[in-house]
């Protein structure tokens, strides 16, 4: 092997060594670093402890957990800077993916009314169930408008194949761009949200 090819050869690996060390450095970071605020969601409104419910299968909803684009398939909160751009909040994070905690509360507000049974889509469900599916298209903070915002589009199919769609929106405006301001306005626009389709779905 040539000089010239023995010294490329060297910078390679030197390279590799560097892009190597910085991975796991950003693994381990990542790994150790504990945020100072988890989010999760609360429903406003709750089915009573021993409450029951009974009907008809057809009458019954599945829930199902809601689409994303990997700005939200992730526990971190996306905050869009312009129509291009998005970071994340810093020293927050949801206690998992929002999706999943948006068809929990989705799932919650509905069984509240205590008009359906109400299965999640981890749930044995039997056929014929009304299925609520659809796609979160936001969950986070908009820092040109120091809003936060929750967006929904809705999709409801039922007996014969009949699909009816619905976009939901909430907005909470003068939320200052710190943990403990988008969290309590995050949970309140969801819920918002979730009480929507709830009435939508009567």
């Amino acid at each position: 092997m040539s000089g010239r090819a023995m010294r490329f050869q060297s910078k390679l690996q030197s390279a590799a060594a560097v892009a190597m060390a910085l991975a796991l450095g950003g693994c381990l970071s990542l790994g150790s670093k504990v945020p100072a605020t988890l989010f999760s969601l609360t429903s406003a409104q709750s089915a009573p402890a021993g409450a029951s419910a009974r009907g008809k299968i057809e009458d019954a909803i599945l829930v199902a957990e809601p689409e994303t684009d990997r700005r939200l398939a992730v526990q971190r909160v996306p905050v869009q800077i312009d129509d291009a751009s998005v970071a994340y909040l810093q020293n927050a994070m949801w206690v998992e993916r929002p999706a999943r905690l948006f068809r929990a509360l989705l799932a919650e507000t509905i069984r509240a009314k205590g008009t359906r049974l109400v299965f999640e889509d981890n749930d044995a469900a039997p056929a014929g169930v009304v299925r609520l599916t659809g796609r979160l298209l936001e969950m986070g903070y908009d820092a040109r408008s120091l809003t936060v915002v929750v967006r929904y589009d809705a999709v409801r199919s039922g007996k014969g194949g009949d699909l009816v769609t619905k976009r939901f929106e909430s907005v909470v405006p003068g939320t200052a761009a710190k943990p403990e301001a988008v969290g309590p306005a995050l949970n309140k626009a969801a819920n918002d949200v979730a009480g929507q389709v709830a009435e939508w779905l009567e």
